[in-house]
Order: structure tokens, then C-alpha cells, then sequence
């Protein structure tokens, strides 16, 4: 009734373009933060100005990772490299965590006015695991994980939550390593072979197919179904009621 193979008994799913449109909210708050960030570099170097790429920039070097390693990833892109400075850095520290901090702050203002979106396909489909009685995570690079899941009703829904916040603590690698889905699968008591990794991000499903998972789904939400495949995808659906029209 799931749509996926049999002997796969836990859920994992990423949070940010899989259960909810947030996504497109933090593709936003990149763009404004690097932009702002590009702009300064090209008046201190003389270079010229080349904006953030919304499209191809955020799923090359951003969707999925941790917000430091998203920053280092993309300015590593542009051939700049900065000190890293502390997570505790203010928004305008010029450093790998002030870039990140000042994203974030632009992430919550966005939140706070506009809101946060679910897709109804996918929270139908994880209600749906949880009438089946399979457990469920969710697995986030974001440290508002637990905060979003709160304000949409979903925290509900899942039984683990393994986030940024977590990730720091515990030091676990981010996507596209695999830690934090293996940590979910462990805080849930199941082996990852019998787990299946839900994931929009390219380096969400490199991380699924890492972790020697037993399916990995990836959700297309941008037309990238081939680069997905790619990267480790067993199956590509447009959206998660996909998977109960098919079992």
C-alpha cells in the first residue's frame, strides 16, 4: 500500500522540498545573502558582480547540506574562501558562520511574515506510514527542523527527529555523508538496510545511497529526475501520493 519494496520497515524523510515547501524559502534567503555577498566582494576586488544562481548554484552547492558546509561549498565555486570563525558568529562576521548566520536570520524574517507550506501529497503519505504502524523520522540539515515541523502540525507525526541542532551536537557529518540517516535509523532500532530514505536533494539521495539503505525515493521538484537517478535514486516520483496510487 506504500509503494515501496517489501522488507523496508522505517521511514526516513528529509524535511525542506520532501514534506514541506521550504525549499523555495530558503532558495530565497540564499539568494539574498550571496548576492548581497557577491556585491561587496566585486566592489573590494574589482571583479564583476555574477548573482547566486537560484537554479543551478542552490542544487549544485546548497540543497541539503548544512548551512557552513552550503556557504563553503558555493563561495569555494566562485574561487573565494573565507575564514571559518564560530557558530556563534554575528550575522555580519565575515567568516564561513557569519555568512550562514545572516542567511538564517533572513530564513526566520521569511518564516515569521509568509509563513510555511506543506505539500499535501506527502504529509497524506506519511500519515498514511503512520497508520501502517512503520516508524518514521525526519532527517534535516536545518536547525529550524524541529521549530518548521511545530508550526505545520507534523511534529506529530514523526516519532525521531534528527536535525541540525543534533548533527552539531552528536558531530555528525552532513549530507552527503550519511550519519545523520544512519543515527535515525539507529534512534529508531532498525537496521539500514530495512530503512527508506525520502529526498529531493542530490546530496540527500548521495547520502541515502551511502548508507547502504534498503530504497532510496527521490522527489522531483525541479526537474532534475535524471541527475537524481544518478546520484543514487532507486525510484523518482514528482510527489510522494505518487507511491500510494502505485503500490
Amino acid at each position: 500500500m506504500l509503494g515501496l519494496p517489501d522488507g523496508v520497515t522505517a521511514f526516513l524523510f528529509d524535511l525542506d522540498g520532501v514534506l514541506t515547501q521550504t525549499a523555495k524559502v530558503h532558495n530565497a534567503a540564499w539568494k539574498e545573502t550571496f548576492d548581497a555577498f557577491l556585491r561587496d566582494h566585486a566592489a573590494r576586488t574589482g571583479e564583476p558582480f555574477r548573482p547566486f544562481d537560484p537554479g543551478a548554484d542552490y542544487n549544485q552547492f546548497v540543497d541539503g547540506r548544512p548551512r557552513a558546509d552550503g556557504v563553503r561549498t558555493f563561495l569555494a565555486s566562485r574561487g573565494i574562501t573565507l575564514p571559518e570563525g564560530s557558530p556563534d558568529d554575528p550575522p555580519e562576521a565575515e567568516t564561513v558562520n557569519g555568512v550562514g548566520n545572516r542567511k538564517n536570520v533572513l530564513l526566520l524574517r521569511h518564516i515569521r511574515e509568509v509563513g510555511v507550506d506543506v505539500y499535501p501529497g506527502s504529509v497524506a503519505y506519511l500519515r498514511a506510514v503512520r497508520e501502517a504502524g512503520f516508524p518514521r523520522a525526519v532527517v534535516s540539515a536545518s536547525a529550524n527542523c524541529r521549530d518548521i515541523l511545530t508550526v505545520t502540525g507534523l511534529i506529530e507525526e514523526v516519532e525521531v527527529v534528527v536535525d541540525g541542532i543534533v548533527a552539531r551536537r552528536d558531530g555528525l557529518r552532513g549530507k552527503p555523508h550519511p550519519d545523520t540517516f544512519l543515527d535515525a535509523a539507529k534512534l529508531l532500532g532498525v537496521a539500514p538496510s530495512a530503512a527508506a530514505v525520502f529526498e529531493d536533494a542530490l546530496a540527500g539521495v548521495e547520502a541515502g545511497r551511502a548508507g547502504d539503505f534498503g530504497f532510496v525515493v527521490g522527489v522531483d521538484r525541479v526537474g532534475q529526475t535524471d541527475d537524481l537517478y544518478k546520484h543514487g535514486a532507486d525510484v523518482v516520483v514528482r510527489d510522494l501520493s505518487e507511491l500510494l496510487e502505485n503500490p
